[in-house]
């Protein structure tokens, strides 16, 4: 926007505060009487960049006992429909993990991928997410598609998704059909699957970012809340659901006689599955895009007389602050042609305003990033290797046995029980979600950020010390409740500090202060979400090097366990609850 030179002011703009208000109808072309300007009123809601809304809904200007000109925009109540629906995205998204972890193994030693390979293949994606999850994160916090700020790379997140999952589970095939080399046809083979496996989750990994942005814009306080605690509900019976369609004998059945194959029947359903979630998602609740105040209004229907006597560049529905005594209305008409060229480059995102505003971070942003890295290191380096420790550890079976060898069955057997365990963590993920909401006013965040930590690190020190069918299983109730508070508390504390945020800036703007920029939602949402990028790289490439120095699987749970504890003082130290 343009900055304006002080102008004269008209006296039928300007009043003291102590007096009465003139009586204004801005915009009127024809007599007759006329309206208080500061009266309610109801206009289209224009999105500002990094405001928490972007519902196109009532904007509501109360008059100055209520909350001043620049008062809260007020978000209409969402059904609970609406964050069901919102919620579908989580379910789509974890029914996929679940398949991704049931069957990206045994795909990746059909087609002959070497061991060399492996850890390539796991650590490339969460690099890359690392990496490239912040850029993302701040690009929408700036896009102007007419569809809204978060939906565009939902969507094309999404398309992403079920790109990966047909080369990863039917790449193996497609190659066949199209190359009768054998030698060609192997190196083709693992190619795509290794790149349908990274380009899955590479992309199921980046699009928690942008729903949870999604939700903070268009929800008020109350309604994320809910929202969160729905998005764990529903993540959970989609692990739940993904697992037990992956445990199921699909080869044996008239399904799989005719697509084929148990990976084409588990795609059949992935990629119908995920598209009919992420459909209902994108249309759960609307999204006003940043450009909407710009695009309706022309930009010579501004009155010219207005008084903007300001030392800073306005914002869109940007409200002149009370300086000096005086009101001053401003109505946010500067559209697209009243922007320099200076401002459209500030606005593009580039590395240097990236890091600039990650290093801009407050502290408490940086501590709740730290517990929340520590989290998900001890979750992951759990849940990653639970199968495989309950086939070695629990049911003391050899992977490296001849397949036909009694130890590998043996294996395979505590394979299967894993998942099943991995199953009751997904549906008790659910449940306590459920029920986090009657437990916060009796502990607060505080005690249920604790607790899951506690829990959790207790869980795997049992099944670590006394490693039993029975205690592993039990446990897996455990691995629940860190589940479904990693995906809701963590960002439950980040609305709260916007919200704090945004009322800060209302007090200064009520006592004539600098008018500070608020944080956009996108970055801060991607900074937390890139967190279990890195997690997975640290589990990815230094649990491999434990458990070679210890010789034993059984280290896994173990480092699991004390990271966990570890979390558990740094969540009850360092990170800052709100009341």
């Amino acid at each position: 926007m343009k900055e304006f030179e002080p102008l004269p002011q008209p006296d039928h703009l300007c009043w003291p505060l102590s007096q009465a208000a003139p009586q204004i109808q801005l915009g009127a072309q024809t007599p007759g009487p006329r309206k208080r300007w500061w009266a309610r009123r109801q206009v289209p809601h224009p999105v500002a960049m990094g405001d928490s809304s972007g519902q196109p809904g009532i904007h509501s200007y109360k008059s100055l006992a209520e909350e001043g000109p620049f008062g809260s925009l007020e978000l209409p109540k969402r059904p609970t429909g609406s964050l069901v629906m919102h919620s579908m995205a989580m379910f789509g998204r974890e029914f996929c993990y679940a398949v991704e972890a049931a069957y990206v193994t045994p795909v990746l030693l059909s087609v002959g991928l070497p061991r060399s390979l492996y850890s390539m293949v796991w650590l490339l994606s969460p690099v890359l997410g690392f990496l490239l999850q912040p850029v993302v994160g701040l690009a929408s916090d700036h896009c102007r598609a007419r569809w809204g700020r978060r939906r565009p790379y939902i969507l094309t997140l999404g398309i992403m998704m079920l790109l990966g999952m047909a080369m990863y589970l039917n790449g193996d095939a497609i190659v066949s059909a199209l190359i009768a080399d054998p030698r060609k046809k192997l190196i083709w083979a693992i190619s795509v699957t290794m790149i349908g496996v990274v380009l899955f989750d590479f992309a199921a990994d980046f699009i928690d970012g942008p729903i949870k942005a999604y939700l903070f814009d268009v929800c008020t306080h109350r309604d994320k809340e809910r929202g969160l605690h729905y998005h764990a509900l529903f993540t959970g019976l989609g692990g739940a659901l993904g697992y037990l369609l992956g445990a199921i004998d699909w080869a044996h059945l008239e399904l799989g006689r005719l697509l084929g194959t148990e990976f084409q029947v588990m795609f059949f359903f992935s990629s119908s599955v995920l598209t009919l979630c992420f459909i209902i998602h994108l249309f759960s609740i609307p999204e006003a895009p940043l450009r909407v105040v710009a695009k309706d209004i022309p930009p010579q229907q501004a009155p010219q007389d207005l008084a903007l006597s300001s030392d800073r560049t306005y914002e869109y529905g940007s409200i002149e602050k009370v300086k000096n005594g005086y009101v001053h209305p401003e109505l946010a008409l500067q559209g697209e042609k009243n922007k320099t060229p200076a401002e459209q480059t500030r606005r593009a995102v580039t590395v240097k305003s990236l890091l600039r505003v990650l290093l801009s971070m407050p502290p408490h942003y940086r501590c709740l990033c730290i517990s929340h890295l520590i989290g998900w290191t001890a979750f992951l380096s759990n849940m990653l290797f639970f199968t495989d420790f309950m086939g070695r550890i629990v049911y003391h079976g050899d992977p490296y046995s001849a397949h036909n060898s009694t130890e590998f069955l043996i294996y395979q057997r505590g394979v299967e029980v894993g998942c099943w365990g991995l199953c009751i963590n997904s549906v008790f993920s659910s449940l306590y979600s459920y029920f986090q909401k009657a437990l916060v006013p009796y502990i607060g965040l505080k005690g249920l950020y604790f607790m899951g930590y506690l829990l959790f690190g207790l869980g795997t020190g049992v099944i670590g010390l006394f490693p039993n069918v029975y205690s592993s299983l039990v446990m897996c109730t455990l691995f629940g409740v860190m589940s479904s508070t990693l995906y809701t508390v963590p960002f439950n504390l980040l609305t709260a500090y916007h919200r704090e945020q945004q009322e800060e800036q209302r007090q200064q703007a009520r006592c004539g202060g600098p008018d500070g920029s608020v944080r956009g939602q996108g970055v801060d949402c991607a900074a937390l979400t890139c967190m279990v990028q890195l997690a997975q790289i640290l589990v990815g490439g230094g649990l491999g090097l434990l458990v070679n120095m210890a010789g034993s699987v059984i280290v896994v749970v173990i480092t699991a366990s004390a990271v966990s504890l570890i979390g558990c003082c740094f969540v009850a130290l360092f990170v800052r609850y709100m009341d």
